[in-house]
């Protein structure tokens, strides 16, 4: 009788995970945004092994990284059956009614630039915090998980955000919140119900995630300093040709190409 009641109750969840993300897939609409998922041809994910997916750009808040690894959104399981990605997140997000519910149910995929980077998310631009961040790296290689970058073109074109270029009092302020914090509060703005140039909704403007090759790294409990560079120079090499191969299609009106800021 435990077994069955334990059943019920396994079964339950897995209907109210799947009632969750039904509901997600349908609300994304509303904040007017596309999410797609570009289904290469050439990337060859079989579910017998180990992922890591580095997102990129951050943005100002990562719908693309939400609706492609955290919902059905994009039809992510039918491009990569048998894989289930798992969104990471600050901890402080589940303290946010209802967005803590929904994430409950989700599954993980880390956004590589974090908090510093969403402060040079602006349209048109594709500036990465990444030369520094080796930690994922190092992460990938002790579980013996292939790296997996992703580009999201058009994160950065749904919302803009006021100036607050490196030296400026906003500037300062931002970092001292992100010190205190761990997370920092970019000024943006997007759209409202009413006008399209104020208000809290993004911009009407697709997000369309192209995921690359995986890099396949050796497992080692304590990998060298000299392996972890190595393998982030590769990483690196492949998030660049994905937006070598893609820009002129995805970033027709981009002001620069990608650039690795920090």
């Amino acid at each position: 009788m435990g077994r069955r009641a334990q059943y019920r109750r396994t079964a339950k969840s897995v209907d109210q995970k799947h009632e969750v993300l039904d509901l997600v897939r349908w609300l994304l609409p509303c904040f007017s945004y596309k999410g797609q998922l570009n289904d290469t041809a050439e990337v060859d994910l079989p579910a017998d092994r180990p992922y890591v997916f580095g997102y990129h750009p951050h943005g100002i808040i990562g719908m693309g990284a939400f609706a492609t690894f955290a919902t059905e959104a994009t039809g992510f399981s039918k491009h990569y059956p048998g894989i289930i990605p798992h969104l990471l997140t600050l901890s402080s997000n589940f303290h946010i009614p209802i967005y803590r519910d929904v994430l409950m149910y989700l599954a993980i995929t880390i956004v590589i630039g974090g908090a510093a980077e969403s402060l040079s998310a602006r349209p048109g631009t594709a500036d990465l915090t990444l030369k520094k961040r080796l930690g994922f790296i190092k992460i990938a290689i002790q579980q013996g998980a292939s790296l997996v970058p992703v580009f999201s073109f058009g994160e950065n074109d749904i919302y803009d955000q006021l100036s607050n270029e490196k030296g400026t009092t906003v500037y300062k302020l931002q970092k001292k919140f992100q010190n205190l914090f761990g997370f920092t509060l970019p000024l943006f703005h997007g759209r409202g119900l009413l006008t399209y140039n104020v208000g809290i909704l993004p911009f009407r403007h697709p997000i369309v995630s192209v995921i690359g090759r995986p890099i396949h790294v050796p497992k080692e409990d304590k990998p060298s300093k000299e392996l972890v560079e190595k393998i982030q120079n590769l990483y690196i090499e492949e998030l660049m040709r994905i937006w070598d191969t893609y820009k002129d299609t995805y970033a027709r009106e981009r002001k620069r190409d990608l650039t690795l800021i920090d």
